[in-house]
Formats: C-alpha cells, structure tokens, sequence
C-alpha cells in the first residue's frame, strides 16, 4: 500500500512537470525507460549557458574599456593622474584578463565522491545516458575521469600530463580501469571529451568528474586541492546496503573545510536491493534519511532540514543505466519491484540537482567575478572623474596664468612703445648738449693754442730733416694735448650723463622684467658699460699737413713789411669805417691830402714792384734803394744820414738777433696761426662726431635692452603658446575622461542587470 502510494505522488509530480513544460513529451518516464534523451526546453541548466554568454559578452566590452582606459592614463599627464592611479589603472588590464580566461573555461562541475564499488561510474553513466565511464565489480576507477562535452563528432580522451595527445575513447578503459596492469596514480586526471550532440547535459556546459574510491587512498587532500576546489556541487554515492561511514563523513568535513557551504547531495545507491526486504524498506529509508539529514545539517551545517530533506535521493543508477541504453526498450516488469519509484526517484535527482547546479554554479562562477567588475568599473569611475576634475581644476588655473600673461604682454608692449619715445627725445636732447658742450670746450682751447705750442719743449734747428721730425712730434703733442685738455673740461661731465641716462633706460626696463630675470640680467646684461669714454679725434698731423714754414730773415722796418703793415692797417681802418656811419664832411684840403697819398702809395709801390722784379733776391734792398730815392727829393741829405745810420743800426741788431731761438719763435707763432685756422674748420665736425659717440652709445645700450625686452616677450609668447598646447591637452582630458565615465556606468548598469537577472534570483 506505502509503495501504491509512492508510486501515485510520483506520477501525479511527473504530470504536474509535463503540464508546466519541463518535458517535452507527456510519458517523459517511458521514453527515458525506452533509453531516449530527455531534453527540457526550459532547462535550469540553460540559465547558466545564457548567464555565461551574456557575462562574456559584458567582460568583452569591460576588457575594450579598461584597454581604452589604460591607454588614456598612460598618456595623461603626471600633473593630473597620480602615480598610484597609474599603477592601478595598469592592473586592471591583467585582473580583466585573467577573469576572463577563467569565464572562457568556467563551466558547471559536479563532482562524484563516495567508497569503493558504490556505483559512482554508473550514476554518471546513468546521468548520460550512455555507459562511457568504466564500471563493475570490485574497485574500479583507479584515477579522476572528467567527462566533458566537445563540439567535435567524435569522442576522445586526453591525459592531464599529455595534454597534447589525444587518444582513442576505448583506451579509457585500460587508463582508468585498476583491473587493469596500466594502473595510474590516484590524483592523475583523465579527461573525456564526449560529443555534445549526443548528450544535451554536456551541451549545456557540465562537467561531471568520477573519482576513485575515498577508502583506498590517502591523498585526499591533495584530491581536493586539485580536482574540488572549483567543484559546484557534490554528490556522495553510498551504498544504501549499509550507512555512511566514518571515511566518507571525513572527506566531507576536509571539503567543509576549504570550500564555504559546500551543494551536497547524497545517492543512496543500490536501493533496488530493498525489493527483496519490502517488509523493512520503510524503516531502512528512515534509518538512511535520518543519518543523512543529521550528517547534512549537524555535522556539515550545509543546509537546513527542509533544504535537507531534497538533498537526499534512494535510487538504483544500474537500473536506471539499463533503462536509459537497452535496445530494444525493455518491460518494465523485468525490473525488480519498484523500479518505476526508483526510477523517478532518480530523475527527480537529476531535476534538483540541475537547478541547484545552476544556481551554485551562477554564485560560484560569476557572482565573484561580477564583484570584482563592479568594483573595478567603480574605481575606474572615480579615478576617471578625478582626472576630470583634476583636469578642469588645472585648465582653469592655466585659463588664470594665460589671462595674466597676455595682460603682462600687452603691458610690456604698450610700456616699451612709450619707452621709446621718451629715450629717442632724451638722446636727441642730450646730444645737442654734448654738441654744443664740445664745441664751446674746442673754441676755447683754439683761443689758447699758443700756450699749448709754447709748452713743446724739443730742440729746434731749421735742418730740413731736424725740422721734418719736429713737426711731426709738434703735431702728436698738439693733439694730445687738445685731447687731454677736451677730456678735462667734457670727459667726468659728459660721462656722469651717459651713465645717468643709462641707468635711468636700464631702471625703466627693469620694471618691465619679471623679479627672477631682472636678477639675471642684473648680473649679466643690464650694467653699463664703465670703459666708455668720449675721443675726441683730432688729427692735426693730416690736418696741418699742408704748413709750410717761412724762416728766412725778415727786417721789422723793411720797405715791404712796412707797406704791408701799411695796408693791413688801411684795410683794417676801411672795413672798420664802412662799419660805422659817416658823421663829418671832409674839407678840401683833406681831399687833396688824401689824392697825393695815394698817389704816392702808387708811384711808390709801382717802384717797388719794378725793383724787385730786377732783383728779386734781396726784399730789404730794394726797399732801401726805394725809400732813399724817395727821401733825397723830398729831404736832405743830413737828415737822410741820420735816418740811414739808425735804420742800419736797426737793421744789424734784428739781424744779429735773428738766432735758432727767434726762428723757434717765429716757426711756433706761424704754426699757431696755421693751426687755428685749421681747428677752426673742424670744430663742428669734432663735436658732430662727439655727439655722435654718444648717441651711438645710449643707442646700442637701449638696443641691448629693447633686446632683452624681446627675449622676454618670446619667452611670454612661448609659455603662451605652451599654455594653449596644455589647456588644449587638458580639455581633451577632461572630455574623454567624461565620456569614458559614462562608458563605465553604463557598464556599471550592464553588471547591475546581469545581477538582477542572473544572480538574485
């Protein structure tokens, strides 16, 4: 009656999964019976295909972003990410690698466990519908055997210490089989690609892994490490003839141990067994059940007792194997009783543990990873929206210093305009005063070139090559002493205002320099120069070249040096009357007196001029022989006796008197004469040519720092430019780095979804 029972709820579950579309045909268990693979076309293990494909997808665009980001960091400058955000940033790229390789690789992994002979192998066979996995009598599967789904046609099997060389499927039984004499080490992994066309749990990205016997070996932890560690749920095969024993439970409690809360499920397997004791089955189920229920939540503290309860399932995997591979399909009444029980007891297993497979699955692969893709979106947000704020932080300063360096320009433009003007007027003003300065000063030593002459101290002789040599030491000695003279009377004045006005341009433009470079320029350019001094260039040598000295003897009383006496005086006394207005009229007899002079004057000088064309050689002669023939008409011979002897008197003593020294005297007095009609020619010339030094002077000083001015303005307009170049760059920062924040929540939303869809449900 309990069995009628069982059977009616079982059948009754069957039909209500049929009516909600989880079996595609009505009389899912008789097909499954007649070995045909069931296929649900809402399959829990579908959501996990979906999640995975949809999280790959979300971590494709995570990796492009996070690239696209560590290439922007990298090129942004120091002054606007940190390094430690750079270093991040760098991060990133290898943390989103490795995510996902692992979700290329992640699939749904169920591990099988349990003692020798308990019918691992055959679960898994039964669970795929196919006898792929060695099984038997005794111990078995001496190695771990994962089965898993391939796209290729045909299965084969690869060693984990080959994995290169793939071998035939039939070999797996020689591998992985300990009656055979190839016997394996425990821990070595054998893994079987099976087509995924001929099993639609494989297709679906499980992976179910055998092992050997937890009794027949010590390396369980090592087991664990290696094959369990990524393992979603696991499933204890125990031999429903006896009850679990202390060698699986510790197992467990070692799994516990690693891995938090571990999916346990526990096959009671073999429980076709219980046909042949129908009178005590109940009572063995409930023995089992409770000792699973207490292992489960008492000593693993796993799960609940309702979430226990579901956890354990009484079963025949042989059986169901049999069922599921036999062709032709086989009665069921050529199984033991209850085999129908049995039978859906199984599949009501394999519905459970699919949905908790893919619940734990989609916590165990991909709500970790979908942390750590928020986390990471969230910190490359915030550091995004630093290089942006940092970025607009640092454009409005560089905004700030750009303001301030065009008005500190065009400052210094409309400054050094003015400037130059006031200085142009300046040097104008101060060189007409050196002009006339110089002049003045040069008249004024021409008025007293005599004393100048006068100081020469040199033997004198009126050899022509004596006098050759002292002419030209006369002319050295003139011209230094005019130009020590003009350096006397100008020099320390004149140059006091050249200093004056320089230090004035210079102090003007050092008010235009920023502090740091006037300090430079100070040291290095912006000092006058203390070796100027004025030259005044007199030349007196080419400038008297064309002297030429008269020392031959000249009587003071001679008839022709009396005449030209004479009429220097006359011409001095006319040009000295025709400058003054006539006030008295003249009588007659001056008239006539006047007439006779001058008629006088003519004969006299027509005698003369005959005189000495005859006898050129001696002026005073002549003029003696004039004035006799002149006197002895007009007076007597006593008294031109008297006259003649004082006039000879005369005569010897300037003669006598006529030494080296008068000749020194008189050669001084013509070159004095000479020379100061010559100065006289060149005074303007000398103090144009004074005016100009100075203005060529103050010019070039002016020049130098209108030219430091420019250096500075190339320097502004060089920072202007860089200015531009980084406000420029710092904009662009600031807008990719928006656009990429946007990227990064959208991301940050995608992640968001998939939680909600995939992961809270």
């Amino acid at each position: 009656m309990r069995d009628n029972w069982m059977m009616s709820s079982l059948i009754n579950r069957s039909i209500s999964m049929v009516s909600n579309g989880v079996h595609n045909q009505s009389n899912s268990h008789l097909n499954a019976m007649n070995g045909q693979n069931i296929t649900s076309t809402d399959s829990p293990l579908k959501l996990f295909v979906l999640a995975k494909k949809t999280i790959n997808e979300i971590f494709l665009d995570i990796n492009a972003f996070v690239t696209e980001c560590h290439d922007f960091v990298n090129d942004v400058n120091e002054e606007v990410i940190s390094k430690d955000q750079l270093s991040r940033v760098d991060s990133f790229t290898a943390k989103v690698t490795g995510i996902r390789d692992v979700l290329t690789r992640d699939h749904m992994k169920v591990a099988f466990f349990g003692r020798t002979s308990n019918g691992k192998s055959s679960v898994i066979n039964a669970v795929l519908h196919n006898k792929i996995l060695p099984s038997g009598l005794g111990h078995t599967t001496n190695c771990f055997l994962q089965v898993e789904g391939t796209d290729e046609d045909e299965p084969y099997i690869v060693v984990d210490d080959k994995p290169n060389t793939r071998l035939n499927i039939e070999s797996v039984q020689d591998l992985a089989n300990a009656l055979t004499a190839g016997e394996m080490g425990d821990s070595t992994l054998v893994r079987v690609f099976w087509p995924k066309s001929k099993c639609s749990l494989l297709s679906d990205d499980v992976v179910l892994v055998d092992s050997p016997g937890i009794d027949v070996s010590a390396n369980l932890d090592e087991w664990i490490d290696k094959h369990c560690l990524d393992a979603d749920v696991f499933v204890l095969v125990s031999n429903s003839e006896s009850t679990l024993m202390r060698t699986e439970k510790n197992f467990f409690h070692k799994v516990n141990e690693k891995l938090s809360k571990p999916n346990v499920f526990i096959l009671n397997n073999r429980w076709d067994a219980s046909a042949s004791e129908p009178e005590n089955l109940e009572l063995v189920r409930k023995q089992h059940m409770t000792r699973d229920i207490d292992f489960l939540t008492v000593e693993l503290n796993v799960v609940d007792t309702e979430e226990a309860k579901d956890r354990v399932f009484f079963v025949s995997a042989k059986e169901v194997l049999q069922a599921r591979t036999q062709r032709p399909p086989v009665n069921s009444s050529a199984f033991p009783d209850g085999f129908q029980i049995r039978y859906f007891e199984f599949e009501d297993f394999e519905r459970k543990f699919e949905q908790c497979l893919s619940k734990s699955a989609l916590k165990t692969k991909f709500a970790q990873h979908t942390k750590r893709a928020q986390r990471l979106t969230s910190e490359l947000s915030h550091i995004l929206d630093a290089i942006q704020q940092k970025s607009n932080q640092l454009m409005t300063s560089k905004c700030e210093q750009r303001n301030e360096l065009m008005e500190k320009l065009q400052f210094i433009e409309q400054q050094m305009h003015l400037l130059t003007d006031e200085v142009k007027h300046q040097i104008c003003h101060l060189v007409e005063q050196v002009e006339v300065k110089v002049s003045s000063a040069l008249t004024e030593e021409i008025r007293r070139l005599s004393l100048l002459v006068n100081d020469f101290d040199r033997p004198f002789s009126s050899d022509c090559l004596v006098l050759g040599v002292y002419k030209k030491e006369l002319h050295s000695h003139v011209e230094r002493g005019l130009g020590s003279n003009l350096r006397a009377r100008l020099s320390t004045a004149l140059t006091c205002n050249v200093e004056s006005a320089q230090h004035e341009m210079i102090e003007r433009v050092m008010n235009l320099l920023p502090p740091q470079e006037q300090q430079k320029q100070f040291n290095y350019s912006l000092t006058p120069r203390q070796n100027f001094e004025i030259l005044y260039r007199i030349n007196c040598e080419s400038l008297c070249s064309d002297f030429q000295e008269d020392l031959e003897f000249k009587f003071s009383f001679g008839l022709i040096q009396m005449i030209r006496r004479f009429t220097k005086s006359n011409d001095y006394k006319k040009d000295f009357n025709k400058s003054l207005p006539s006030t008295a009229p003249q009588t007659p007899s001056n008239s006539e007196v006047v007439q006779t002079s001058s008629v006088l004057n003519t004969d006299a000088l027509a005698l003369i001029d005959k005189l000495s064309l005859v006898s050129p050689q001696s002026h005073t002669t002549v003029g003696l022989l004039g004035v006799s023939a002149f006197l002895v008409r007009t007076i007597g011979w006593r008294l031109i006796a008297i006259t003649g002897s004082v006039y000879g008197l005369l005569y010897i003593y300037e003669r006598l008197t006529w030494t080296n020294r008068a000749k020194e005297s008189t050669f001084k007095r013509q070159y004095v004469n000479h020379s100061t009609r010559k100065l006289k020619l060149i005074v303007d010339l000398t103090s144009a040519n004074c005016s100009h030094q100075v203005q060529q002077e103050l010019s070039s000083t002016f020049a130098r720092l209108c030219h430091l001015v420019d250096e500075v303005i190339v320097d502004i307009q060089s920072e202007l430019k860089l200015l531009d170049q980084q406000i420029q760059r710092l904009d662009e920062y600031s807008s990719i780095s928006r656009k990429l924040k946007n990227r990064a929540n959208f991301l940050a939303n995608d992640l968001n979804k998939f939680t909600d869809d995939y992961l809270n449900i």
